[in-house]
């Protein structure tokens, strides 16, 4: 009836529902590798067997030594030998087939949640920490792979270890077996609390770990402001109570399974002491041998033993689960619909239109309101306005990132032909983002990666017209220098012009700078407009400035303020 009525509160709870889940996306791991996983838990099932023929291997030893069948010394001792080292082969292929499985099912894992974050649809992927991110990535990813390679096996391996000795002790002595037995209840009592407390402190140190990761990675990244402003002294602190407040979670958790540990251990104590002083008694009695009385040790060690690592793989399997169920949440983002039957071409000249467009993000913030705006081929747009009024936003909208909460945008062609902005009219537009974009590499593969088949005659020819072709050639192995990661080894102006090369090289007609003349000097900035727009390579250019002297290079230029859009004409120098 209990079992009956715990079912029935699951099932109103969901949890049942949910463990189905997770299960059948496990099995698709564990079915893709189920031959190796099979090989994997016959390995450790056949070592588990090898060990207990050698403990019963060592009870006839030890009756021939002690004048029982002294006949028999030579063949026992040469079968707890091979037991003894068949068990450790055993152990030692299944560990190595265990590593190989465990890395393949790893690196699938994070490849494809790796590629589901950069596929999925935008705002799914922005309402997440980077640290969260890494988190699933690496940690969550490692422990399911640990899951389908090693918790199965283990499981297995465990079951048969206790069912053999089980056996064998039934066999030789069926009271000492129930002696053997008497932990088992309140085990089975403390797992089911254990499991229901696991599960929750999984989820809560999880979250912060998380959190306590990209307060690292922001750190690290603003490294430089932190020092000019004399501040370490405050994140070092933020950093502590961060840790404090992990460390809280940890030893809460820790305390709970110490009291839980010392339980079990106090009853495993206990029946040892019974298990040892029924042996005594039926070895006094004359009733069993000495070796009897030692594999009567022995497996009784082994049946707790092989019943506790089961307890003990209830927390894995609360883990897992955890885990399983922070992949799936990631894995299920919904992607980007990208159609190929949109015929756009890197060589036509499309008109962009946003038209009475307001967005609002999913927290119910109001960014744009009623913006219309026209991009046409041969215009260099600056859109200027204060930070946080939505010029992002809107460079966001005209990639494709989101989709305007109303009104349009869309593209037309040079013969009429529209096509919504959607993540498939992504490939007409060039684009650099705020900040930093250069990646750990050298320039010329940095520059590649919009276009990998250049030649090093157009990367020379882009650097050229985003005026960084002067200090590549001043650099040690000029295309071939290595750059750090965010370009650390090149200057903040250095980097952004590298940036728009990279974007240039994909030759897409439309190209979006968002604040990436912001460390250029003025003349430079000029230079390097005007090197766009007579290049051939670009027919529209959209800049994103705060510079109010943008606008004197610019054809026309547009006032971002409070979510609204208006048009300013300016003079093209």
């Amino acid at each position: 009836m209990e079992l009956i009525r715990l079912l029935k509160e699951k099932l109103r709870d969901g949890s049942l529902r949910t463990a189905w889940h997770e299960f059948r996306w496990l099995w698709r791991y564990i079915r893709r590798y189920h031959v190796t996983i099979i090989v994997h838990i016959l390995l450790g099932v056949l070592g588990i067997l090898m060990s207990l023929a050698g403990s019963v291997a060592s009870k006839y030893l030890l009756d021939a030594v002690t004048g029982y069948k002294t006949g028999e010394i030579g063949i026992a001792a040469a079968a707890m030998a091979g037991m003894m080292l068949g068990n450790i082969a055993m152990r030692g292929v299944s560990s190595r087939v265990g590593a190989i499985l465990n890395i393949r099912v790893q690196n699938e894992i994070q490849a494809e949640l790796y590629g589901k974050v950069l596929s999925a649809d935008w705002e799914a992927v922005e309402n997440f920490s980077t640290g969260d991110l890494l988190n699933r990535l690496n940690s969550d990813a490692n422990i399911v792979s640990g899951g389908v390679t090693g918790f199965i096996p283990s499981l297995i391996s465990g079951l048969v270890q206790f069912v053999g000795s089980f056996l064998i002790m039934t066999y030789y002595d069926p009271t000492m077996t129930v002696i053997a037995l008497l932990s088992v209840p309140v085990s089975v009592l403390s797992s089911k609390v254990l499991i229901r407390r696991m599960r929750n402190y999984n989820k809560e140190m999880k979250a912060i770990y998380s959190e306590m990761m990209s307060f690292q990675e922001d750190s690290f990244q603003n490294l430089t402001s932190i020092k000019a402003f004399g501040i370490t002294d405050l994140f070092a602190g933020q950093m502590r109570s961060k840790q404090a407040h992990y460390r809280a979670a940890y030893l809460d958790y820790n305390r709970f399974s110490v009291r839980t540990g010392i339980l079990v251990s106090l009853l495993g104590l206990l029946v040892s002491a019974g298990c040892f002083g029924w042996g005594v008694y039926r070895l006094w009695s004359g009733v069993i041998t000495y070796g009897s009385m030692v594999l009567f040790i022995q497996l009784s060690s082994t049946i707790r033993s092989a019943f506790s690592s089961l307890i003990g793989m209830v927390p894995s399997a609360v883990s897992i689960s955890t885990s399983v169920g922070r992949l799936m949440e990631a894995i299920e983002w919904q992607e980007e619909s990208v159609k190929n039957d949109q015929e756009l071409s890197a060589e036509g000249r499309y008109t962009l239109s946003l038209s009475h467009v307001s967005f609002r993000y999913k927290d119910g913030e109001t960014v744009l309101r009623d913006v219309n705006m026209v991009a046409r081929p041969g215009d260099l747009i600056a859109l200027n306005g204060p930070s946080g009024e939505g010029k992002t936003t809107m460079l966001r909208i005209i990639l494709g990132l989101i989709r305007p909460s109303e009104g349009t945008a869309e593209l037309t062609g040079e013969h009429g032909e529209q096509y919504p902005i959607s993540p498939s009219t992504r490939t007409v537009f060039g684009y650099v983002p705020q900040g930093n974009s250069v990646f750990a590499g050298t320039v010329a593969e940095n520059l590649r990666m919009t276009r990998p088949e250049a030649t090093d005659e157009e990367l020379w020819e882009v650097l050229r017209i985003a005026c960084a072709e002067d200090f590549v050639r001043e650099l040690p192995g000029q295309l071939q220098y290595q750059l750090g990661g965010r370009g650390k080894s090149v200057s903040e102006g250095q980097a952004q012009r590298l940036a728009v090369a990279r974007a240039l090289l994909r030759r897409a007609p439309i190209l979006l700078l968002d604040e990436a003349t912001s460390a250029l000097d003025e003349d430079t900035e000029a230079r390097m407009l005007n090197n766009l727009m007579s290049s051939g390579m670009v027919h529209t250019c959209i800049l994103v400035t705060h510079r109010p002297g943008s606008r004197r290079i610019c054809t026309r230029s547009y006032q971002l303020w409070a979510g609204e859009v208006t048009e300013e004409m300016g003079v093209l120098s």
